[in-house]
């Protein structure tokens, strides 16, 4: 059995002996090392070549931002943060993710008291599958010069819907800001993560973004020119109205054994019967198999779905499931997402 080190970064004693001892629950990974800084941590993933790193934000010397970056152009390897639930925490940890991290956990998820096996068991499973993943580059944000697409004659699709988890920001950067501003058909992404996080990467992405972007809510309108994020700890629902509208249902009601909030097999379930051949659905690098039920109800209502392809994925979880079922009508590579997009528009 291969095994796994990680290196474990913080600055304080009791976060770095429970990561580890967390780490250590699982026989396929050890600790290779701690870092009680920035500097440190640089220094060691230079000299130890750990698998993987499981990094705090807020360090003294040097914090968790600054550390990443010098690590992704010395010694790239595999970042995880280790993010608090705040604001701040929010926007420091998706700037780290746009520096080339590939995931994040919360402290407070691993931190209970009595500890919730259920959190830590997701944890060791998306360290895993990430260090048996690809490490992914810092996505440029890739604007269009001359790239209107008012002239589509045949318009077909009424409704682009996008669903990611590991790795997702990263590669929603690289699609979202090819956009144009006069897109005729409005998007909704719903990307894995937890409560509060959303919000600020609605509103990063929208100063990225040609197209507006915000976090959708409960009973709005659907509109094109727009770019909704599902909120997280909700599930998100589409209902046709009476006039013809179609809007979004936003609930925190529980359905089944959802693990996920957003999760992509409750959004598409709904979607597809509404949009049936209307509707281009996308599934992007993630772990897991959400999304796979959801694409099959797509295809039930002769819709379209498109998969990032194994090359290009950070963990090839969720799309590799939407191939397997039989679901996925074509897998491409991340940088031509956009294209096929496209191309499903004439």
């Amino acid at each position: 059995m291969k095994q796994y080190g990680v290196l474990v970064v913080d600055d304080s004693a009791f976060m770095r002996r429970a990561v580890s001892h967390i780490i250590e629950e699982d026989p396929q990974l050890y600790v290779i090392g701690i870092a009680r800084n920035g500097v440190e941590a640089v220094e060691k993933v230079q000299r130890l070549k750990p698998d993987l790193v499981t990094m705090d934000v807020e360090m003294p010397e040097m914090n968790g931002i600054r550390s990443l970056k010098e690590i992704m152009k010395l010694s790239p390897v595999p970042v995880v943060m280790l993010s608090s639930l705040t604001k701040e925490g929010a926007n420091e940890t998706l700037l780290a993710l746009e520096y080339g991290a590939v995931d994040f956990f919360l402290k407070d998820n691993l931190l209970k008291n009595p500890s919730d096996q259920e959190q830590i068991e997701e944890f060791l499973q998306r360290i895993k599958s990430i260090v048996k993943g690809k490490l992914p580059s810092p996505s440029p944000v890739l604007r269009p010069i001359e790239n209107k697409v008012t002239k589509l004659v045949n318009q077909n699709i009424e409704l682009i819907f996008i669903g990611c988890s590991t790795g997702g920001p990263s590669a929603l950067q690289a699609i979202l800001p090819q956009f144009p501003k006069d897109f005729p058909i409005p998007i909704v992404v719903a990307q894995h993560m937890p409560a509060g996080f959303t919000k600020p990467l609605a509103d990063r992405f929208d100063t990225l973004c040609h197209l507006n972007v915000r976090e959708g809510k409960d009973g709005e309108e659907i509109q094109a020119g727009t770019i909704y994020i599902s909120p997280s700890g909700y599930q998100t629902r589409f209902e046709r109205k009476q006039d013809g509208t179609v809007v979004l249902l936003i609930d925190n009601h529980e359905e089944g054994q959802a693990l996920y909030k957003p999760c992509i097999d409750i959004s598409l379930a709904s979607a597809a019967p509404i949009y049936t051949n209307r509707l281009l659905s996308i599934i992007l690098t993630g772990m897991g198999v959400d999304g796979m039920e959801g694409c099959g109800a797509v295809k039930k209502y002769q819709g379209t779905v498109l998969v990032e392809d194994e090359e290009s994925c950070i963990v090839y979880g969720m799309p590799k499931a939407v191939v397997q079922a039989g679901y996925a009508d074509g897998q491409y590579p991340l940088s031509k997402i956009y294209e096929e997009i496209l191309s499903h528009l004439q």
